[in-house]
């Protein structure tokens, strides 16, 4: 499966086009946004207008500059748009797992997110099968939640937690600016922040 994903556009018209670009050249199966497509929702609907004329589907999670009651209402009157925070959903062969909104979990507090945990423990039994991981924040201790500036690792222990667990092929994420295009491999998991120019990935 060929997914095209980004993360944390903030609505930049030069990253726009280049993910356009590269969209149309290499025709995605499905096109995933990791959150923070805007500047705190400036011009939200244009934004997920742009988004929605890219014509492939688009599984979208809200950053921490957008709420999400916002994002769910929006997305409903797109076309192409899906928005799948706190929902677990078949994309071909895989079941993603999708988890929105957080930003930093404290720095060297390996905090975690108590609202993640309790919605992986609801529905515990439909987390089967090669597993995609979802969400805007980075799990923590990773190659994807280390600021230099700060010499300190700032990720969501729980997402780390349930990689371990349930060891997904890939976990893709963004937030951090200073980590896009990082990827490390952890076990058989692929951490990804695809940053705001996106990439392809292929599964």
């Amino acid at each position: 499966m060929k997914l095209f994903a980004f993360t944390d556009l903030h609505a930049s018209i030069t990253d726009f086009k280049r993910i356009e670009a590269k969209i149309k050249k290499r025709k995605p199966d499905a096109i995933i946004c990791c959150g923070d497509f805007t500047i705190f929702e400036q011009n939200i609907e244009q934004v997920l207008k742009k988004i929605d004329a890219f014509g492939f589907p688009v599984y979208l999670i809200h950053g921490n500059h957008e709420m999400d009651a916002i994002v769910k209402k929006l997305c409903s009157k797109t076309k192409n748009i899906q928005f799948v925070h706190n929902k677990i959903f078949k994309m071909g062969d895989y079941t993603v797992v999708a988890h929105g909104g957080g930003g930093f979990y404290g720095k060297g507090k390996l905090a975690g997110d108590k609202e993640f945990e309790e919605f992986v423990q609801k529905n515990k039994d439909k987390i089967t099968g090669q597993i995609v991981l979802l969400t805007h924040a980075p799990p923590a201790n990773s190659a994807l939640d280390y600021i230099s500036w700060m010499d300190d690792h700032v990720g969501c222990k729980s997402y780390m937690d349930f990689i371990k667990e349930y060891k997904p092929i890939l976990a893709l994420s963004g937030h951090i600016h200073e980590t896009f295009g990082a990827v490390q491999k952890l076990g058989k998991t692929i951490l990804c922040n695809p940053g705001p120019s996106g990439r392809i990935i292929i599964i």
